[in-house]
């Protein structure tokens, strides 16, 4: 593991030391290709701290963003930094190209922000659907602002039981303020238990 990624540990072992927050590492270390939740989403400075944390862990981060974000003159810099241009328009095609990215390596790390634009009144259930889907488990990042942490928390299994899901999911979320508390969002998917049928419905049409 000491010889992966030595340039971006370095640089992301400086930003801790210089940083006024507090890194908390993942316990233990999970192994294997994860989706990974950044929230609370709060400010454009999280992604920043998203890119600290995941080259502390030597993790070959990749993140979905809208695909306005890769257009020139900065596309190629988003793309090095493991950005993933996303298609609303053609989500089936974005679970694929997630499934081949975990095939293609098996630590990837899928970095997801479901709770979207900073003016979300909710989570969007894209990244349920992909976990699920593409059969990742999921990972809790978090920046946390009333502590000054951030970091990586459990990795937990969906199971298609939505609202189940997500209460554990909003328990982890509760104490996270994020970098900015008057844009945190809830946890919450716009209509848990109608998902949680339409998904059982899809499995079982096969």
């Amino acid at each position: 593991m000491s010889g992966r990624q030595p340039i971006r540990h370095a640089i992301a072992q400086l930003h801790w030391r210089l940083s006024p927050w507090r890194l908390v590492r993942e316990q233990p270390a999970f192994e294997g290709p994860r989706l990974l939740i950044g929230a609370p989403h709060t400010s454009n400075r999280d992604f920043v701290l998203m890119l600290a944390i995941a080259w502390d862990a030597r993790l070959p981060v990749r993140w979905l963003g809208k695909r306005q974000l890769f257009r020139a003159p900065f596309g190629g810099i988003m793309r090095a930094l493991g950005g993933i241009p996303v298609d609303r328009d053609d989500p089936a095609g974005l679970v694929d190209r997630v499934v081949a990215q975990a095939r293609r390596d098996p630590r990837a790390a899928i970095v997801v922000t479901p709770d979207g634009t900073r003016r979300s009144k909710g989570w969007r259930s894209g990244f349920y659907r992909i976990a699920l889907d593409a059969d990742l488990p999921v990972t809790l990042g978090f920046v946390d602002a009333t502590t000054r942490t951030a970091g990586l928390g459990p990795t937990i299994r969906l199971t298609g039981d939505v609202p189940a899901d997500m209460d554990r999911i909003r328990a982890f979320y509760a104490d996270k303020a994020g970098i900015l508390p008057e844009h945190r969002t809830e946890p919450r998917l716009a209509d848990e238990a109608g998902l949680a049928t339409r998904l059982a419905e899809e499995r079982s049409r096969g």
